[in-house]
Parts: C-alpha cells; sequence; structure tokens
C-alpha cells in the first residue's frame, strides 16, 4: 500500500526521537498504527546522518549521501524525501522533521543551519544540528524489520482502554493486508505480511514486558492493582449563561478555585462581556462572577474535590465543537510552487504587451546597451517581428490566459490592429464600470439605517458559535458589523473559498439587524440550498428570540400565504428564499438588511431589482468564486470588499484521486465511509439513467441505503430525499449537481463524481467542497475515463484538482479557469469574447484604466479627495537605462524562476514588500551581488519619480531624461509636485533644463552616474524618501482615509 509522506514522516520523527535516548516523552498512537512493523534500532541509528554547524564537507560527499537515502534532486524543495543544491546553499527535507532544513556553507565549512518554511520557501529560525533519516517506510531501503515495542525502554507504562480490544484490531489489521496479499494474482510477489505485520499473540508476549494500565475497564491481569482518583467531568449548563454564573458563585463561598480556559482569547473576552452585562429582570446589574481565564488548549472540564478546584472550557460551557490542534509541517506544500508554474512563463507562452498587442515569449535574452550587458524579455511577432522588453518594463505585459483551449491570435508589430481590439474593449468595459461607479455614488449620497453598536445577545451568539473562528472571519464580521453601523448603506462583497464560514458571518449579520427590530431578507440560488439555510439559521438561532421562516417552489398554497402574511405583519425577523423573494407578492414589513448568495447566478431580472434594492437596504454579498487581486484594486472605491482565505482550523484537505469507473473501488469506498458512522455523496449528472447508476451500487452493497435526488423530481419528493438524507436516513445520495451549492452536511466525507471528466473545474471544486466539513479524513474520488484517452484539458482540468486538494485551494484553481468566469459573472455582464480576444490580465488591466478614467472625469467630485491624497497622476513610471542591472546566471541559474522574480520585483509597491523581497533572496540563495543591490533600487527611484509625476525616465552615458504627464490639462501641473520640480530646477539651473517635444514637457539633467546618485536627486526634488512616495502613490491609506471620511 502506498503510505502518505506524513504518516512516514511522523513515524521517522518519533522513532528518531526515541532513539535518541533524549527525555521521556508521551507517544500516541492505535492498533491500525502499531500493527505495521518498523524498521530496526540498529538500522535505523546506522542511516541516521547528522550535520552540526561548524562541520565540514564537500557538496559531492553530501549529494552522495543524499542519493544513496533514496531522496531526490529538485529545484525547490516541498516534501520529505527531497533536496536541491543552489551555490553554497543545500536545501533537504528530512523525514524525521516536520519542516525542511537550509544548511548554508561558507567554502567546505558549515556556517548555519535554518528550518524553513516550504510553502514561502523562506527561514523560520536557525538551528544548530539537522538530522537527516531516510523514509522509513520504504520496504526496498532496510533489510529487517521488528515491532514498534522493541523501541521503547523498558521502564516505560503503556496506558491503554483495554489489552484485548488492540488484539482484535491488530488481528483486523493482519487479516485485511493477507486478503489483500492473496489478491495480488499474478503480479510479483513481495513481503508476506506475516513479516511486515504484528501478530496479536506476540503483541500479548510483548507487553508483559513493561507496566500497563488499563483504564477501559479490562481486566486482562490477575494480579492487578486499582487506581481511584476524586475527580468528577465538568457538569452540563446547556449554554445557559445564568446557570453558569450561578453555579461559579456558589464553588466560591464552597472554597473551590475557578478556573476557566479557551485556547481563543477572543471567546475568554466574550465571556467577560456576558458575565459583565448581566442584569436581572429589574434591570439591576447582577454580582460579579469570580473565575481566572487562562489561554490553554483542553479537551475536556473537570472538577477536582481533593484539590478543591475547578477547571471549565469554554467549548463545553457554549456547547461548542473542540478542535484539537493537528501539526501541520508534513503537508505537501507542493501548493506554493504549483501557483507559481501556473503563473509562472515558459518559452511557447502568449503574452500581451499593453501596447503592441499579443505575441509569444522567447525566453529571456541577453543584450548589450552602450556596452553593458542587460536582461530583456524576448518576444515573438508575427512576420518574423521581434521585441526586447526589459525587465524594467514588466508591468507592460501579462501572461495571456483564457478560457482553457482558447488560442489567440498573434499581432503584427506596427499595425493599428491591436489598439482597435483596445479601443472596442475599453469602450464596452467603460459601461461596466460607469454601473459600478454609478450605483456606488447613489448609494454614497442616500441615507439607510444606522444600526445600534453589539448587544449582549450578540456577544452571546458568537460565542456559541460552535467551531474556532478563523481571523479572517473575525476580521469580516467585525467589518460587516461597522458598515451596518454607518448611516450610508452597506454593499459589501464577502468572498472564500466552499467551507470557509461565509454562512456564519451572514447569521451574525442578519441577527444583529434582526435585534434592531429590522427585517432580513436572504437571496439563495437554489431550491436546495434556501431549505438548507433555512435549517442552519433555525438550528444556530434556536435560543433566541428571532423568527426564521423560508419561500420556496416546494411551498404553496395555505403555507405560502401564512408565510407571506407574517412577513408583511413583521411576525417574520428572518425571510430566506429563491428569486420569488424579490418578486411582487413578497411585501416587507421594513426591512433591514439584504443577504445575496452567488449573485452570479441569478438572471438580469433578478440582477436590475437588486440594483434599486441596495440604493437604501444594507446588502451583504457572498461568492465563493475567488476575486483575482487586480481586479479587487479595480472594485475598490466601488464596493467594499473581505476576504476569507484561511482555512477552518484542523480541517484536512480532501484526498483527491482520478480514477477509471470502478466496481471494486466503488464497493471499498462506499463501505469504508459507512463503517466509520460516516455518509456518501455519489454525482452522477445524466437523469435518464440515475437509477440504474443506484442500481449498480445497491447490487454492490445490499445492506447501504440509499437515496436519489435530482432536479425533476415533484418538490415534496426531493425535500423529503434530501431531509432524509440530512438527517442520516441514508447511506449514501445519488444525486445530480443539485447538491453542488451551499448543501453542508459533517457527517458525509466521501463523494465519488462520475464521468468527472464532463465537469468544468470551478464545479468539481464546489462538488468537492461538499465533503471534508469537520475534523474527519474526507475521500474525493474523480471517476474518468483513463488519462491519456482524454483531451489535454481534461486531463489538465483533473490533475489540477488532484494537485490543489488543499483548503482555501479555489483561489490556485482560479488560476486555471475560475478568474475567467468569476471576471464576467462578478461585473454582471458577459465579458467572456472580449478576455478571448486581449486575454484576461490584460482585461482585468483595462477594467482599472477605465475606472481611473471615470474617477477623473465623471465622478470626478466623489474621488477628488483620494486622488489628492495619493497624489497619483501617473499609474506606472518605464525606466530605461544602460547600467547593468539584473540578476546573474551565477546567483540564480533557473530561467524560470529568475523571470518569476522579475515580474516580482515589478509588482512591489512599498517599503516594507521590497525589504522582505531583498531578506528573500538572500535566505534563499545568500548575498546580492551589485547589479542585483542596484536592480532592487530602480523600483524606490520608479516610486519617486511616479509622484513626481515622470511617465518615463531615461537615464544613459550620465545623462538623465524624464517625460512629464502627457496630459496638457491634467491639474498635476497646477499641483505641489510639478511646483516643486520647478523650484529645483531654478535651484540647479546649471545641470537642469526643461524643454518641450511632441506636445510633452520633458527635464534633463547632467551628471547623473549611478541610481543612487539619480534617487538622491529625485528624493531632493520631491522633498520625500522613496518609501512615503511608494506609501502615497499605492494609495491604499489614503483611499481608505477619504473613503472613512465619508
Amino acid at each position: 500500500e502506498v503510505t502518505e509522506n506524513a504518516n512516514i514522516a511522523q513515524r521517522a520523527e518519533v522513532l528518531n526521537e526515541i532513539n535518541r535516548g533524549g527525555e521521556g516523552c508521551i507517544i500516541v498512537s492505535y492498533p491500525g498504527a502499531l500493527s505495521e512493523m518498523v524498521i530496526t534500532k540498529k538500522e535505523l541509528s546506522a542511516q541516521t546522518f547528522s550535520i552540526n554547524i561548524g562541520n565540514s564537507f564537500t557538496l559531492d560527499f553530501l549529494d552522495e549521501v543524499f542519493i544513496e537515502y533514496g531522496f531526490e534532486k529538485v529545484d525547490f524543495v516541498y516534501e520529505p524525501g527531497q533536496y536541491a543544491m543552489r551555490g553554497g546553499i543545500v536545501d533537504v527535507f528530512s523525514y524525521s522533521f516536520d519542516h525542511p532544513y537550509r544548511i548554508e556553507f561558507f567554502g567546505e565549512e558549515i556556517e548555519s543551519i535554518r528550518k524553513f518554511n516550504p510553502v514561502s520557501q523562506l527561514s523560520v529560525s536557525k538551528l544548530t544540528r539537522a538530522t537527516i533519516v531516510p523514509n522509513v517506510g520504504n520496504k526496498t531501503l532496510h533489510e529487517s524489520w521488528e515491532a514498534f515495542f522493541s523501541f521503547i525502554p523498558e521502564d516505560s507504562v503503556i496506558w491503554m482502554t483495554d489489552v484485548k480490544s488492540c488484539e482484535l484490531g491488530l488481528q483486523k489489521e493482519l487479516e485485511k493486508a493477507t486478503a489483500h496479499f492473496e489478491r495480488l494474482v499474478g503480479e510479483t510477489k513481495r513481503t508476506p505480511p506475516s513479516e511486515l505485520y504484528l501478530d496479536p499473540e506476540v503483541f500479548k508476549s510483548l507487553i508483559e514486558d513493561f507496566s500497563v494500565v488499563e483504564f477501559g475497564g479490562g481486566k486482562t491481569f490477575s494480579d492487578r492493582l486499582t487506581i481511584s482518583y476524586g475527580m468528577t467531568e465538568q457538569p452540563a449548563f446547556n449554554k445557559h449563561f445564568d446557570m453558569i454564573a450561578t453555579n461559579l458563585i456558589a464553588n466560591n463561598r464552597n472554597g473551590y478555585v475557578n478556573v476557566i480556559v479557551s485556547g481563543q482569547a477572543t471567546q475568554l473576552e466574550r465571556l467577560h462581556d456576558i458575565f459583565t452585562d448581566r442584569q436581572d429582570k429589574n434591570g439591576v446589574k447582577s454580582p460579579d462572577v469570580p473565575y481566572t481565564p487562562i489561554p490553554m488548549e483542553l479537551s475536556v472540564g473537570f472538577v477536582d474535590k481533593d484539590l478543591k478546584i475547578l477547571v471549565y472550557t469554554d467549548h463545553q460551557l457554549f456547547d461548542r465543537y473542540h478542535r484539537f490542534r493537528l501539526k501541520d509541517g508534513f503537508r505537501k506544500s507542493k501548493e506554493a510552487l504549483t501557483i507559481k508554474e501556473l503563473m509562472s512563463l515558459e518559452v511557447g507562452d502568449f503574452v500581451v504587451h499593453i501596447d503592441h498587442g499579443i505575441g509569444e515569449f522567447s525566453g529571456l535574452h541577453k543584450i548589450e546597451v552602450n556596452g553593458k550587458e542587460q536582461e530583456a524579455i524576448r518576444l515573438s511577432y508575427k512576420g518574423g517581428d521581434v521585441l526586447y522588453v526589459s525587465i524594467h518594463s514588466l508591468h507592460r505585459i501579462s501572461k495571456f490566459t483564457s478560457k482553457e483551449g482558447t488560442t489567440p491570435s498573434v499581432n503584427k508589430l506596427g499595425t493599428a490592429t491591436w489598439a482597435k481590439t483596445k479601443a472596442k474593449t475599453k469602450s464596452r468595459v467603460k459601461q461596466i464600470a460607469y454601473d459600478l461607479l454609478h450605483l456606488y455614488a447613489k448609494r454614497k449620497a442616500s441615507e439607510g439605517f444606522a444600526f445600534t453598536p453589539d448587544s449582549y445577545l450578540q456577544h452571546e451568539l458568537e460565542a456559541s458559535f460552535i467551531f474556532e473562528d478563523t481571523p479572517d472571519q473575525h476580521t469580516t464580521t467585525k467589518a460587516v458589523k461597522e458598515d451596518m453601523e454607518k448611516i450610508i448603506p452597506m454593499d459589501r462583497l464577502v468572498c472564500g473559498d466552499v467551507g470557509f464560514g461565509k454562512t456564519e458571518v451572514a447569521i451574525r449579520a442578519a441577527f444583529k439587524a434582526a435585534t434592531d427590530g429590522k427585517q432580513v431578507a436572504m437571496l439563495v440560488p437554489t431550491t436546495i440550498l434556501s431549505m438548507q439555510h433555512a435549517r442552519s439559521f433555525t438550528r444556530r438561532l434556536k435560543d433566541f428570540p428571532v423568527t426564521v421562516d423560508y419561500i420556496n417552489r416546494f411551498k404553496t398554497g395555505k403555507a405560502l400565504r401564512e408565510t407571506l402574511d407574517k412577513v408583511e405583519s413583521g411576525e417574520v425577523d428572518i425571510l430566506i428564499g429563491t428569486h420569488a423573494i424579490v418578486g411582487r407578492k413578497v411585501k416587507f414589513k421594513d426591512l433591514g438588511l439584504l443577504v445575496v448568495d452567488e449573485e452570479q447566478k441569478f438572471g438580469v431580472g433578478v440582477k436590475d431589482k437588486l440594483k434599486t434594492m441596495r440604493e437604501n437596504v444594507d446588502t451583504l454579498t457572498l461568492t465563493a468564486t475567488p476575486i483575482p487581486r487586480t481586479l479587487q484594486f479595480s472594485l475598490m472605491g466601488a464596493r467594499d470588499l473581505s476576504i476569507i482565505r484561511t482555512a477552518p482550523p484542523n480541517r484536512h484537505p480532501v484526498e483527491t484521486v482520478v480514477t477509471s469507473f470502478s466496481e471494486e473501488l466503488i464497493r471499498d469506498a462506499i463501505s469504508y465511509e459507512v463503517s466509520r458512522g460516516g455518509q456518501v455523496y455519489f454525482v452522477h449528472n445524466r437523469i435518464l439513467n440515475i437509477k440504474e447508476v443506484a442500481g449498480i451500487v445497491q447490487r454492490l452493497l445490499p445492506d447501504i441505503r440509499i437515496g436519489i435526488g435530482h432536479g425533476r423530481m415533484e418538490g415534496k419528493e426531493l425535500e423529503d430525499v434530501m431531509a432524509t438524507f440530512i438527517e442520516g436516513g441514508y447511506d449514501v445520495l445519488i444525486a445530480t449537481t443539485i447538491i453542488e451549492s451551499g448543501i453542508d452536511i459533517s457527517n458525509a466525507n466521501t463523494i465519488l463524481i462520475n464521468d468527472a471528466h464532463k465537469f468544468g473545474l470551478s464545479d468539481l471544486h464546489q462538488l468537492r467542497g461538499r465533503v471534508g466539513r469537520s475534523n474527519r479524513k474526507a475521500f474525493c474520488y474523480l471517476m474518468a475515463p483513463p488519462l491519456s484517452s482524454l483531451p489535454s484539458e481534461s486531463k489538465k482540468r483533473l490533475q489540477a484538482l488532484e494537485q490543489f486538494s488543499d483548503l482555501g485551494s479555489g483561489v490556485q484553481i482560479a488560476m486555471r479557469d475560475l478568474d475567467i468566469r468569476g471576471a464576467g459573472d462578478l461585473l454582471g455582464a458577459e465579458q467572456s469574447g472580449f478576455i478571448s480576444d486581449i486575454g484576461f490580465e490584460m482585461y482585468q488591466r483595462i477594467l482599472a484604466e477605465a475606472v481611473n478614467e471615470l474617477k477623473e472625469n465623471k465622478f470626478n467630485d466623489l474621488f477628488e479627495e483620494e486622488r489628492r491624497e495619493t497624489g497619483k497622476y501617473v499609474e506606472e513610471t518605464i525606466l530605461e537605462t544602460d547600467f547593468s542591472l539584473l540578476i546573474p546566471d551565477h546567483y540564480i541559474s533557473d530561467i524560470p524562476e529568475r523571470i518569476t522574480l522579475y515580474r516580482e520585483l515589478d509588482g512591489l509597491d512599498s517599503e516594507h514588500e521590497l525589504e522582505a523581497f531583498r531578506v528573500k533572496l538572500e535566505d534563499r540563495f545568500g548575498p546580492l551581488p551589485t547589479e542585483t543591490e542596484e536592480l532592487l533600487l530602480t523600483m524606490r527611484l520608479r516610486w519617486v519619480a511616479r509622484v513626481l509625476g515622470m511617465e518615463k525616465v531615461i537615464l544613459k552615458a550620465g545623462k538623465l531624461i524624464a517625460a512629464f504627464v502627457s496630459e496638457e490639462k491634467s491639474p498635476y501641473f497646477q499641483g505641489p509636485m510639478f511646483a516643486r520640480v520647478l523650484n529645483y530646477l531654478k535651484e540647479n539651473s546649471r545641470d537642469a533644463s526643461m524643454y518641450q517635444r511632441n506636445g510633452a514637457l520633458r527635464l534633463r539633467i547632467e551628471n547623473i552616474n549611478s541610481i543612487r546618485v539619480m534617487l538622491g536627486v529625485f528624493e531632493d526634488m520631491a522633498g520625500m524618501t522613496a518609501a512615503e512616495a511608494a506609501e502615497m502613490t499605492s494609495g491604499r491609506k489614503a483611499a481608505e482615509k477619504a473613503r472613512n471620511k465619508k
């Protein structure tokens, strides 16, 4: 069987720790893990290689050691069993440590050892030694095996529920392995299970050498001692906070010490607020509650009668789900590198130059400028035309990304074709931008309802959330509530991957509105989802004075009339429904909040209705479609945006397997899930033969309870099937993609998707998001014909999903093809045609340009203050120079990596980011060469030039020429920065002069012989440092400041 790297690494770490013979430790395990034999102590010692600071080795010697250990040589290390060598730096990921090591040499001597993060590839902390252990699970590397117990010192104590159940567990594992071994018909027989698995009889004789404690009531030993201690479990309070307070006060009177623990500081703060806000029926403040809060993790609370101390856990007080902290250092970190791969340029890729159009990338090339070597990107155009793009102008080009399978036509240099395409796109895009900004302007001018600050009920609701808030969830909730407390109507978009807790944010906002006497409407795209949300909201708010109801196509006649009457009279606080909710029949008494889930899935009519509703009602929109960073900025100022990026703690990635349709796999996957008490989704998207598929599953597993669900079923019938599945009445739900969005059943942790190659990437990602919503390991099987027989697009799609199994990988998957759909949907217009013509990144750039133009012209008044604060009249400054400014081959030989770093550098817009970039280079590749130091300086130069209103700066042969804003009537020429330029001219008339060419104003300065001198001149001219210029023009703080004033 293939064992996951993470498991092997954890085993290696434990064995290595015991073998080292350091201080005592506690090892937690289970029969399944103990049943596997392990490498012998003798072999482990012989194969453990230690490296200390000050040791001397040649790189060739280390290379040989790693090869002998079966390690793989790669460019970048991301999982155990890999190593990389770059100059005097060696990265290696041992199987015995949860982080890879970075070993830096000075000559042949080891100067430093650091552990580094495989995702960011940056060092985390310094170490004095590294221990390299090979794959302890590799059956070919080792000669003999022994039981894990032979590693444990003789004076150890073994705790177990009881010996008998452990024996049975070992027997089960051995039988399973034997059956698997016997099925290997015609294959080369490998080592028999009897040599690889622990025999239960051997186990019995082994544990006789140790002290054993059975804590589950086992009676294996006749000469046993009984251990008793005066402890009881924490009592249950069912979230009744008055009862908790009374209990704590009484305990204190009886001489007990009260302690409340939580792993989350915010929970302890909420508890403090709830106890502080308590009042009796007459509004008189209740007495103080005596307890000590301690920030720590504990799985269950207890009362110790001997020591007179009680320790309560917050998650038991609030009936919250408690998650154990999982160690995630061994997780696959291929993610980070693959995002790079998706964004990186390879020879033959199509790229778009903003001025010259679509060309083909032909790699990095060295060129000579006035005798100095520089690096440039070579682009090939139609008819053999070639364009060299300086590494200082990488912001002018972008990778051509469009729908999979779209091959663009390459432009010819010097023709008007590209200019026409660009102009056509811009005029259409401008209309979308106009609509967005127009709605924003109307909203800012209108008055809404300012909700009151949080009540004690709000604190109580938030504290009773059964999961732990992620940092992003906390920030988003705070932003939403702050928006609601303002007089201007809220219009906030919350974007987060599937299963990241957007619904909880909506519940808290809805509750805040309802407790202020306002009604809430929640609009969802599907009938199934309306039922699911109605159930979630009702369950979550059952202990609070709020009424939740729903309308959809399943609710008809009398039941529907009753709901509508209650909505009109104000008896329903929160109404959840499909598009009918914005229809004429639904009349709210006092609507205060509108929540829209997945707006892009609604038709034009519904979207138009929403536009008018948005103008004076607070609106919260939720979406799982990831929004690309560049698009976020173009939306900034038109809509407020919150992104939930962090996954809930301790959620496992969904194990994703691409496989062919196999009855054996279907049987094994379903029976495994059901055997652990879980449920299974089986997605088959053809209604025509869905019953036949159900028949196959039933034949394979006669005892399994199966439900069938699809969109053509009668409303009541489908509702019953879903309800039965949610309540655990079915083990397997065979359904079409109606389960795609928002169905949240934490007990369903396996999904099989038939004909997976026929689905779009985002659909598969959404479907996979239905499982893995608890702390259980979840599985997703994508059943498709053999990859070799599929078209390359389908193959890429399935491989991308298999690769990105981590939570939050929606953003990476977006880089594949979600982006394209996401942009069009988000902007409420079908823009796919334009994206196919010019590529997605260029589309976003043109959109951003259109938004900026509108801000400067039609919506000038609205954004005037923001522009004055940023002083930004030039988007980017182009730099041309004859200095040698590059990352040399001897420093980083990998060309794709150099290009990635050039592009990353080109996008930096703050001193903090630039410093982090420098630290990253030094950490990963060693001290910076002079030409790279100078290259980093050019970023500072460009920031200051941008503030000075310079569109282009040329520095050649010791002479500087700068071209100013080309728009003659630009307010820049009446502004303070241009006045400073004129003042500099006056004071430095000997070296500096100004002239006009082709209608543009230019500045000329003599005797500039280095980048550093030029930067000094610019900083002096602008009266600010490069760091201040970057902060000013990036516009982040200024825009925020301007918006907050409004």
